[in-house]
């Protein structure tokens, strides 16, 4: 049920991060997406808004997205959700760490998470779906998509998660991991018009674009 879903969007850091409460409104209770550079201004905005943290949703583990993780654990104690292709990076905190993969479900409350698996900037990159909101990590932007260029990306693989969103209903929000637009959000539809890596081109065209193969 998401009925009662609460969704907050909080920009972080030097390099344009959106930090992401997720939670339900009627038990106030929230986990954070990817905590990292400001940890208690993010606590700060869940007390505000009456909510209790209880962990963490990662969509990967480079450093900024996670450099804020061990502070929020000291302060909640909470669990941590991390694709299992990626628990390795989090070792010390295993006693906090659930692996999950591709259609997990999460629940916060009454509000259910679904994990969709979509590789190619980092082995376990994953997105969160939330009733009708997409939180996409570095997965896609508006406009855009994250790197495969790193250790650990593919841009075939990241070609294959991209085509795979594309599927998903149009109206879904889209919520990205940067600030890289003239807008903080996007829809699933809006994006497969204007955004040249969601539409369905070969993989050859891809690679040659993305890549410059």
């Amino acid at each position: 049920m998401t009925n009662s879903l609460y969704l907050k969007q909080m920009q972080v850091g030097p390099m344009e991060n959106f930090v992401y409460l997720v939670g339900d409104s009627s038990t106030r209770e929230a986990l954070v997406v990817d905590p990292a550079w400001n940890v208690r201004s993010i606590m700060e905005a869940a007390k505000q808004d009456g909510f209790l943290v209880k962990g963490a949703l990662i969509t990967h583990t480079h450093f900024d997205h996670v450099n804020g993780l061990k502070e929020l654990l000291h302060a909640t104690d909470g669990t941590v959700y991390i694709h299992k292709n990626e628990a390795e990076f989090l070792r010390g905190m295993k006693t906090n760490v659930k692996q999950v993969e591709g259609g997990s479900k999460i629940a916060i409350g009454n509000v259910e998470i679904t994990v969709l698996h979509t590789p190619g900037h980092t082995p376990g990159s994953e997105c969160f779906l939330v009733g009708n909101n997409l939180i996409s990590g570095d997965t896609l932007f508006i406009n855009a998509c994250g790197r495969c260029d790193l250790p650990g990306g593919s841009p075939e693989e990241m070609y294959h998660s991209l085509n795979r969103l594309s599927d998903l209903d149009e109206s879904i929000i889209l919520y990205p991991g940067h600030n890289y637009a003239d807008e903080s959000t996007s829809t699933i539809g809006e994006e497969k018009k204007s955004n040249p890596y969601m539409t369905k081109m070969s993989l050859e065209h891809f690679l040659k674009f993305r890549m410059g193969r």
